[in-house]
């Protein structure tokens, strides 16, 4: 399967999304600058942050200040965040709403906003969504979507009488030891794409003796074994590294190493749910 290291994605608003994106969860304040500038040099045009990671700021001002140096459009930018958990409920997500758009007021807008997850209660969840549809239709905010929903999260979203916004993505942790086959059903019956974070492992797998195997094969190591097999199944990628001299091998992946069929069945683990991060919100009742 040929897929291009800048493929595109179409949202169900119609709208794009690049499918390789960069990930800036623990990415401190002293090396947002070198990491961005890097990434966008290499060719990354997707950048994913939220405010737990509290590098909003920095992330948005140095794709500003990258951008206009080297002449690169803001449209052909796409930056996403997050609402977290502590923000829950509607008058508390506009409060946070507004100040994330503050934060990234040198980009203009927000791509896409999503819920990071589903930890609070009914009424608080729906509010939120109540504020971030609003921030849409009042067009400082172009999508939508959630983080860590599980189904259940999904069905009371989509059957809420005040849904007008359908969310665009879900973004979970995704990769052969959490396939997530159920609900990656379940968003597609719906138009909603999957959006894979901690593709790698966190490099937790890196040991696997069948991975080591494919990656042995191909002449690559195991983490561009992992992001071309995400690659595979259609998800929106979000890899992330705080070393600098690994983002380019990662951007250009897709277009480096292929996966036969006997590597994709040797990767197939479709009963398997480890997780490689420290949760898993989309178990969350509540």
């Amino acid at each position: 399967m040929t897929i291009s290291k800048n493929i595109l994605y179409t949202l169900n608003n119609d709208l794009k999304i690049p499918g390789n994106g960069f990930g800036l969860y623990k990415v401190a304040h002293g090396e947002v600058r070198g990491i961005i500038h890097e990434a966008l040099r290499v060719g990354y045009r997707h950048f994913d942050t939220a405010k737990y990671y509290q590098n909003e700021q920095e992330v948005a001002d140095e794709i500003s200040s990258y951008i206009h140096l080297n002449n690169i459009e803001r449209v052909d930018i796409f930056y996403t965040t997050k609402i977290w958990d502590d923000d829950h409920g509607y008058e508390s997500a506009k409060i946070a709403i507004q100040q994330s758009l503050e934060k990234a007021k040198a980009l203009g807008c927000i791509d896409l906003f999503l819920i990071h997850s589903p930890q609070s209660n009914k009424e608080k969840r729906l509010g939120t969504y109540q504020a971030l549809q609003e921030a849409v239709s009042a067009g400082m905010v172009k999508s939508i979507g959630v983080s860590n929903y599980g189904i259940p999260h999904l069905e009371e979203l989509l059957n809420w009488e005040g849904l007008k916004i359908k969310p665009v993505v879900n973004q979970v942790e995704l990769h052969p030891w959490m396939p997530r086959i159920e609900l990656r059903e379940y968003c597609k019956s719906k138009g909603i794409l999957m959006e894979a974070y901690a593709p790698i492992t966190r490099g937790k797998k890196f040991t696997d003796p069948g991975l080591i195997s494919i990656a042995k094969k191909h002449g690559c190591s195991p983490a561009d074994v992992l992001i071309r097999w995400s690659f595979d199944q259609g998800f929106i990628v979000l890899v992330k590294t705080s070393t600098v001299s690994r983002i380019e091998g990662n951007f250009n992946v897709v277009e480096r190493v292929t996966l036969d069929e006997d590597d994709i069945k040797l990767l197939h683990k479709p009963d398997s749910h480890e997780k490689c991060t420290y949760w898993d919100p989309t178990l969350y009742e509540g």
